[in-house]
């Protein structure tokens, strides 16, 4: 038996992002989901299945999860099944999220259930089933968890996630000038410090 550290990427990520990880946690199997469904009572399933097969191959699982990711696998029920989180610029309030681009957008409730699905110019469809999932499935989630979060992170904003991580106690760990996405070098540095610390 051995320790996993189990990585869920975000919108237009990959498994193999987990490739970065491995040096991080040297003692445990880094592995990278690629998920297959991309709606929530979809990856629902898919995660859960794959992290309950995961548990009975190890004694204990790590999660990182990365923006959207953060939502699927909170929404997925593993907290029970996962010893520490590791959450990059999550989406922890999926409604919230789902109503600002629905302002952005300019579409009302009343559209949006005529319609069904619309398309924004933005890149992002705006689903009615998707909402009404999000609001008959409000998020549990009880492990313990750390959170790092960009000043400048356009999907969620301050308030929401300070929220969240006192609700459910969660360490969080602000970067000054760190985007949604973490991906230039200084923000990398930033972010293996961050796991560094969170592993003391």
């Amino acid at each position: 038996m051995n320790n996993a550290v189990l990585y869920i990427h975000g919108k237009g990520g990959s498994a193999s992002e987990s490739e970065h990880y491995k040096s991080l946690f040297p003692d445990c199997d880094v592995i990278g989901l690629d998920y297959k469904t991309f709606t929530p009572w979809e990856t629902r399933k898919e995660i859960h299945a794959a992290v309950g097969k995961l548990k009975a191959e190890c004694d204990s699982i790590i999660l990182i999860a990365n923006s959207i990711g953060t939502f699927f696998s909170m929404n997925a029920g593993i907290d029970t099944m996962i010893e520490k989180a590791y959450f990059i610029s999550p989406i922890v309030d999926m409604e919230k999220l789902i109503l600002d681009m629905m302002t952005w957008a300019n579409v009302t409730e009343d559209k949006l259930m005529q319609h069904g699905v619309i398309h924004t110019t933005f890149g992002e469809d705006l689903s009615w089933d998707y909402l009404c999932y999000v609001r008959d499935h409000p998020i549990q989630w009880d492990c313990p968890t750390a959170i790092l979060y960009g000043s400048h992170d356009n999907l969620t904003s301050y308030d929401t996630i300070k929220a969240f991580a006192e609700k459910h106690n969660a360490d969080l760990t602000f970067m000054e000038n760190g985007e949604h996405w973490f991906h230039t070098e200084e923000q990398m540095r930033f972010l293996d410090s961050w796991i560094k610390g969170e592993q003391k």
